[in-house]
């Protein structure tokens, strides 16, 4: 039989994977712009590549923000937990 588990534990943890996922799409989008930045410099900047590149800066800066602010908070509960230092 197993031990009931707990909630709170359950909670961060989820917290914790997609903070993980969160910040691995972020940075991800951040490589897609300098990519397209990279090939619109290399092709004389058409619309394009200027526009993948300023949307995949965008929406990587917002799938950063709170994942990083969240992976730090999960990071926090963690260590005072097992510092006892509620």
């Amino acid at each position: 039989m197993t031990a009931p588990s707990d909630p709170v534990l359950e909670r961060r943890q989820r917290l914790a994977r997609l903070a993980r996922n969160g910040r691995r799409a972020g940075y991800s989008l951040y490589g897609v712009s300098l990519a397209a930045f990279v090939a619109g410099f290399a092709t004389g900047f058409t619309t394009a590549p200027a526009t993948i590149a300023a949307v995949a800066l965008v929406v990587g800066s917002l799938l950063l923000l709170p994942s990083i602010i969240v992976g730090y908070g999960v990071s926090a509960a963690d260590r005072a937990d097992r510092d006892d230092d509620w």
